[in-house]
């Protein structure tokens, strides 16, 4: 983390100011039933909102049936709760440019406006960011024709990787091991548009030997922020097996990303990519995801977010030991350089509950039995996803249902933390794996 300096005598009199607060948070996941979760823990705040949320976020917050890409809806409700406060948690409504709406009718909210959120938006646009930034990344071609990817294809060697161009639910990007498998994949992206108007264009890529890793930082254009580094499982089933997900779990920090890796994130990256975005006009605040493999050669950028991931935010924010609320304001307000960020020297993990039929079609409405007995666990915080109210019960709505953290003095204790309240929780069909942090002990 970089860290210059204390808060100033300023802040204690933003504190006083700003002590009965209207925050809303966007979105009704699991990421942002850690973000509300988080923000819920700060003494400045006094009332939250969630737009839409969920059954475990309508415990602690208020939930407003408002969609996270009816921009308009958003911006009226902030207008007359007169909202303090906006946190944007999901990529959709970063990309339509909410930020943009709300900055423009004089409200504060947090999150890059939608220029600086195309790095996520088009990976055709990030791709073509970097080679001009010279950011290490994997070797890649962008194609709109059919014809020309599958072509490019058969000069190729193999294992490679095919990205969707859009966005896709942290879906749109397939390893594929032979000619037969990269073509039938092109077709179903391109001519199939199972990713819809995403998959218009895509992106043919050399396949990176080496271990994943997630870097975050807190930025507002110039000062960083660093998180400690998290690992995500991003395969349905154990070893890395089955198909590609949104996420299965998560666990922070992870040694694989060491401190001389760190460093070389921070310069061959995260500065450059801050510098860049400058230049082209689109200064970035906000947190930027960086998705990184960690090759022989040096760590290099498997793909940019413009927010929290998911599920490394239910890692990354029980790690925190700052008030959230100081930080986001202080990266509205240009003033993270004066901050002190400070992490929870413990260790967290996050074990992903899943709907029979994810990734695919999931069953819903599904009940769910034994969450009031693994939320009594100490040092666990169960986060709802993909849930639903039916009949005053808990039910399955969508494909990742529970993130279910823990803490401990070390992975280990976490881990076995988090599996004790995973086998206290049962639905039909239920989807998880075992192995979540495993290979970092």
């Amino acid at each position: 983390m970089l860290a210059m300096g204390k808060t100033d005598s300023t802040d204690l009199t933003d504190l006083t100011l700003c002590a009965i607060m209207k925050v809303l948070v966007i979105g009704g996941g699991g990421r942002e039933h850690a973000l509300v979760w988080k923000l819920l823990q700060s003494p400045k705040v006094k009332q939250l909102y969630c737009a839409p949320g969920n059954p475990g976020i309508a415990k602690i917050a208020q939930c407003v049936e408002i969609r996270p890409d009816n921009l308009t809806g958003l911006l009226t409700f902030a207008q007359s709760h007169k909202i303090d406060l906006t946190v944007v948690g999901p990529e959709l409504p970063l990309t339509l440019g909410v930020v943009d709406k709300f900055q423009q009718a004089g409200l504060r909210i947090f999150g890059p406006i939608k220029a600086a959120a195309m790095v996520e938006a088009s990976k055709v646009y990030a791709k073509q960011f970097m080679k001009t930034y010279q950011i290490p990344t994997a070797k890649a071609q962008s194609f709109d024709s059919l014809k020309k990817a599958l072509d490019h294809i058969q000069q190729l060697q193999f294992p490679l990787v095919i990205k969707a161009d859009g966005l896709a639910a942290g879906k749109g990007v397939i390893i594929v091991q032979t000619l037969d498998e990269a073509q039938k994949t092109v077709h179903k992206i391109m001519e199939s548009k199972v990713f819809g108007t995403a998959g218009e264009r895509i992106i043919i890529e050399e396949f990176l030997v080496g271990e994943e890793a997630t870097v975050l930082v807190f930025t507002d254009g110039h000062g960083i922020s660093l998180m400690p580094a998290s690992q995500d499982h991003k395969r349905l089933k154990d070893q890395d097996q089955g198909e590609n997900t949104g996420g299965m779990g998560a666990y922070a920090p992870t040694p694989v990303v060491t401190p001389e890796i760190q460093d070389q994130v921070l310069r061959r990256i995260v500065k450059p990519t801050l510098q860049g975005l400058s230049t082209e006009g689109s200064p970035y605040k906000g947190i930027l995801y960086v998705g990184l493999m960690i090759c022989q050669d040096g760590p290099k950028v498997l793909e940019f977010n413009c927010r929290l991931g998911d599920p490394e935010a239910q890692v990354v924010l029980p790690l925190l030991d700052s008030d959230l609320v100081d930080i986001m304001e202080a990266v509205i307000d240009d003033r993270l350089d004066r901050l002190t960020v400070r992490w929870k020297a413990v260790s967290a993990i996050c074990v992903v509950l899943a709907s029979a039929g994810y990734p695919g079609k999931p069953k819903t409405g599904i009940p769910i039995s034994g969450l009031d007995q693994a939320e009594q666990l100490k040092q666990v915080f169960v986060f709802h996803a993909g849930t639903a109210l039916h009949r005053k019960k808990v039910v399955t709505e969508g494909g990742r249902v529970l993130g279910i953290t823990a803490l401990g003095s070390d992975l280990r204790s976490a881990r076995v933390r988090a599996y004790e309240a995973v086998n206290k929780i049962h639905f039909q069909g239920m989807q998880y794996r075992k192995d979540i942090g495993a290979r970092a002990l």
